[in-house]
């Protein structure tokens, strides 16, 4: 018997990458791979503080990431599946954070966009990244289309 592989999801709270990973799980119960959920997060451009009335001196967005992680797996499938499931939190941009987990993986899922202002495009910027750079097999979830 052939060593399973991993699949790697990308997870940031919004409803394309919950449907990602509801496709990530279907796939590595079909497969075998194990699956780890990714989230990554950035500080914002220099100078946003001064734009916040008061960012409380316990802000701690790495726990924040993760929470929004644990979260959304608890709640999309329960604790005891999201228990199983590896959960990574990166700092940095998210496709790079995306593509640096997915080396060695057998397959990168991520959602057609995730939460960015340009609804407009028929890719998020994430999306369009990994597919053109992944070190591995990339699944782009697209969302449904109105009956």
């Amino acid at each position: 018997m052939a060593d399973t592989g991993r699949i790697v999801v990308g997870v940031d709270g919004s409803a394309p990458s919950v449907r990602a990973l509801h496709w990530a799980v279907r796939q590595a119960a079909l497969t075998g791979d194990s699956l780890e959920a990714v989230i990554s997060w950035e500080y914002p451009a220099a100078g946003w503080t001064a734009m916040v009335a008061a960012v409380p001196t316990d802000f701690d967005p790495e726990k924040l990431a993760a929470q929004i992680l644990e979260d959304t797996l608890k709640q999309e499938l329960g604790p005891e599946a999201a228990a199983g499931i590896t959960k990574t939190v990166l700092i940095g941009n998210a496709a790079q954070a995306l593509m640096d987990r997915a080396e060695g993986a057998s397959l990168l899922v991520v959602g057609d966009r995730g939460y960015s202002g340009f609804k407009a495009t028929l890719l998020g910027s994430v999306g369009l990244h990994v597919t053109q750079h992944a070190p591995c097999p990339v699944v782009v979830v697209r969302g449904r289309t109105a009956d």
